[in-house]
């Protein structure tokens, strides 16, 4: 089948399932999205800006509770505005993925308390 026989079936599927094809495709690829990387045993596997411990899913919810980019670009010293747009993009290409993890994290943080 080619891409051009495929495309009329890509087309027609839901967002959800378009989420799961990009994810699907992308396995093993992360790299593509720039300068952002999941490492095996570093917070929980979870893509992180590349070469630091800070997590898509852990920005997002930082800008969910009100932190501006200007916030975080100060409290992560070695955040950059670049860092930002890669993590962004990440989280708008693998939204499921990182609504999945805000999940788990907060229900972890219910256990806790």
């Amino acid at each position: 089948m080619t891409l051009k026989e495929l495309e009329p079936q890509l087309l027609a599927l839901s967002e959800s399932e378009k989420v799961q094809v990009v994810q699907l495709l992308s396995q093993g690829k992360i790299s593509q999205i720039q300068g952002i990387e999941k490492t095996p045993g570093v917070c929980g596997g979870s893509a992180c800006i590349a070469g630091t411990r800070i997590t898509v899913w852990g920005l997002v919810e930082s800008q969910r509770i009100g932190y501006s980019e200007a916030d975080l670009l100060t409290s992560y010293t070695t955040l950059s505005a670049t860092n930002l747009a890669n993590a962004w993009v990440y989280a708008a290409t693998f939204s499921d993925e990182i609504e999945a993890e805000i999940e788990v994290n907060n229900a972890v943080m219910i256990q806790e308390f």
